[in-house]
């Protein structure tokens, strides 16, 4: 069920959804409530978004399959902001699974905030406002439940893949003895526009995480939590100091398995908005910046790093 247009713009808000968009989105409502079909669209999106248990996702799963196809049968005259209306029907869904599970008002607000930051990205990246595909299959975490923003960082209630119980396994130590492939665990996300990723306040996440995930989801035991990110990449000790936060973040983490394919587009658009940059325009203002390009331009690559540390259980 869609808002009342007043609504709308308080509701908006809540979601960090940008200023700018704000009146597009409105503008909008009475196309998507007037039209039946469209109705009927937005209500088979929805679905595709919610339909599934609240569960923990297998290890690197996407989004509902068949939620691009359907979006792509909206009317040209929403643009990207279809999307942005599927979200908004989904949102009763995802604010009485919150609320069931005793979810906090603040986390639950914090959680689907990224809403906003999707279309912001968005904007950054196209110049256009809406959400991209992409950007809705990772929303689909937030609203079942299975992703919420604690502090600096994102967890994700998710299972181990086969390759990173193998490399817990390996160890022979502390939780080893009961991990296996499909276990639960919680995977590590590092959200943008959220500050410096200073050590206090990632432990201060942690320390909110491990009294959230127990509280909440009592039910579910979590031996190992993992990250799966570019900045886990190793070869950025060659280029930034030891007591910078992002080496800081990776000494946390245990090393997992090692990617051979190529992550260069996914370290561009982290750090300079877009992936289809050209490697030697590429500005050098900050120190990452600098290790990013300075690295591509002398021919090397970047690769998504692994790492996982005991969590409990």
């Amino acid at each position: 069920m869609l808002p009342d247009a007043d609504d709308l713009p308080d509701l908006l808000l809540d979601l960090a959804v940008p200023h700018e968009d704000i009146n597009e989105v409105v503008a909008l409502h009475r196309t998507v409530t007037a039209d039946p079909g469209i109705r009927r669209l937005l209500a088979e999106c929805a679905d595709e978004v919610t339909g599934a248990a609240a569960a923990p996702a297998a290890a690197g799963a996407a989004g509902p399959s068949g939620l691009g196809e359907r979006a792509a049968a909206a009317p040209a005259a929403l643009d990207g902001y279809f999307l942005v209306y599927v979200f908004l029907a989904a949102l009763p869904h995802a604010r009485a699974y919150h609320h069931a599970r005793g979810v906090p008002a603040d986390v639950s607000r914090h959680t689907l905030a990224d809403l906003g930051r999707g279309m912001t990205l968005h904007r950054r990246r196209y110049g256009r406002g809406g959400l991209s595909v992409f950007q809705a299959s990772w929303l689909v975490h937030h609203f079942r439940g299975e992703l919420y923003q604690l502090g600096r960082l994102q967890y994700e209630r998710a299972r181990l893949g086969e390759r990173t119980a193998r490399a817990v396994t390996a160890t022979g130590t502390g939780p080893a003895e009961s991990v296996a492939p499909g276990q639960p665990c919680l995977n590590l996300h590092i959200p943008d526009y959220r500050g410096p990723l200073a050590p206090t306040a990632c432990d201060r996440s942690l320390a909110l995480a491990r009294e959230f995930f127990p509280r909440h989801f009592p039910e579910e035991d979590y031996p190992v939590a993992t990250c799966h990110s570019w900045l886990l990449d190793p070869q950025l000790r060659r280029y930034l100091r030891a007591e910078s936060n992002i080496v800081r973040f990776q000494d946390r983490f245990r090393p997992g398995h090692q990617d051979t394919e190529p992550a260069d587009t996914t370290a561009v658009q982290f750090v300079f908005g877009a992936p289809d940059l050209s490697v030697r325009d590429l500005p050098r203002r900050t120190s990452v910046e600098r290790a990013v390009g300075d690295h591509l331009r002398a021919g090397g690559h970047w690769y998504l790093g692994h790492g996982w540390f005991p969590w409990g259980g």
